[in-house]
């Protein structure tokens, strides 16, 4: 699992590349947490387009991300999702709490 981030004009891109299980859920969290502290950014694009797989530690990740992005007033959303994470996620109902968009 990697992620990679970029930040430009107020938006933290989180682009993440393998397979978001349980093993990589805790390391995610850590890395975008220190990413967000740092820039502190007003929108946060996490964008799924190269991933390959998502079990439910995905939804804890996607969660998390929104609820810290709460924290700092800001907004987060999800992007480019392929079939299978888009089942987690649908199954999950998080489209409820934060909005999946084609691409930004």
């Amino acid at each position: 699992m990697k992620i990679s981030t970029t930040y430009q004009d107020g938006r933290l891109k989180l682009q993440f590349f393998g397979e978001l299980d349980h093993h990589a859920a805790r390391e995610s969290m850590s890395k975008i947490g220190q990413a967000i502290d740092q820039n502190l950014p007003r929108d946060c694009v996490i964008d799924f387009a190269f991933l390959n797989f998502m079990d439910s530690s995905g939804i804890a990740v996607v969660l998390g991300t929104h609820k810290r992005m709460l924290e700092i007033g800001g907004k987060a959303w999800v992007i480019n999702v392929p079939r299978q994470p888009m089942k987690v996620l649908t199954a999950s109902g998080i489209y409820r709490i934060v909005e999946i968009a084609e691409a930004v």
